[in-house]
């Protein structure tokens, strides 16, 4: 495991919200966004909308921030802290929003802008033991098993070579099953993201702007008051998850030891009865000694004939 090069440096979640939305500080974003994307993005602008606007007060597990490229592709950046259990239909909701909010009524489709949904998580989202993952749209023939492509003339004017360059596309970044070994420029990013630090070797595009604009100890007394109490916030939010999801498993797992003991005795109950039915006693009896409705008696009656 590499070793941090630094001292640690400020998280990207706390970044998003206070300084990468400056446009000194796009060629961080510029960075991160070129090596998972694997092109050179220049950011022209962070677009108005509810997603990037900053509020002092929001103490949420997550942030995002919406970007648009020199193409005029968005970029909507999500980073989440605790699970969600519909969290693939809010990445859904988040692209459809984007690419309505964005064609003016009465616009061509062909107006409709490229989206990206790239997904930040600290969280197990799906099953899958990688930690980085990438969806596309893709049409497969049912009978010839081939994939849909696009036309020359359809080529021209929207400008795309494939299919699937028209529709969103998904990133998710599973922090927590990245095991801290930067194999790629990509992986860097992910460390940092991971260890809010850099590993001792890096060569992605970014991190040296990380480097020289992220470290706590540049803050000044005031950022650094309200830095600690956003970790603060977001340890207690972690604490009080886990303390939920214990009391859940505690919670099952006396539900399923009270079930298995009911069950027990119903059975030993049900067991005496047959015994008292062969030996003669009636149903009022044999109610009276078990405890059993008699109905549920003349049940064990009937199955005994």
């Amino acid at each position: 495991m590499p070793y941090p090069s630094q001292r640690p440096l400020i998280s990207f979640d706390w970044a998003i919200k206070r300084l990468l939305r400056q446009k000194a500080n796009y060629a961080i974003l510029e960075g991160f966004l070129s090596e998972l994307l694997r092109r050179d993005v220049v950011i022209v602008h962070l677009p108005e909308s509810e997603t990037n606007k900053d509020d002092p007060e929001d103490k949420s597990n997550k942030v995002d921030i919406l970007c648009e490229d020199q193409h005029g592709e968005l970029m909507l950046i999500e980073l989440q802290y605790y699970s969600e259990w519909d969290f693939f239909r809010r990445m859904l909701f988040g692209t459809s929003k984007l690419i309505t909010d964005y064609l003016k009524i009465g616009e061509p489709f062909a107006n409709i802008k490229k989206v990206y949904s790239i997904n930040i998580v600290y969280f197990e989202l799906g099953q899958g033991p990688d930690y980085v993952y990438h969806g596309t749209t893709s049409f497969t023939g049912l009978h010839h098993h081939d994939t849909l492509q696009i036309s020359p003339a359809q080529q021209e004017k929207l400008k795309k070579e494939a299919v699937y360059q028209v529709f969103p596309e998904y990133y998710i970044i599973k922090v927590n099953n990245f095991d801290n070994v930067a194999k790629d420029t990509l992986d860097e990013w992910i460390y940092y993201f991971k260890n809010n630090a850099l590993p001792e070797r890096y060569a992605a595009k970014g991190l040296d702007k990380v480097a020289a604009q992220l470290k706590v100890d540049a803050m000044t007394t005031q950022e650094k008051i309200n830095y600690e109490a956003h970790l603060k916030n977001l340890a207690i939010s972690h604490s009080m998850l886990e303390t939920a999801t214990l009391e859940g498993e505690l919670k099952g797992e006396l539900k399923g030891e009270l079930k298995g003991e009911l069950k027990g005795e119903l059975k030993n109950r049900k067991s005496t009865a047959q015994k008292l039915i062969l030996r003669g006693f009636d149903n009022e009896d044999i109610a009276d000694i078990t405890g059993l409705s008699v109905d549920l008696i003349e049940e064990l009656r009937k199955e005994m004939n």
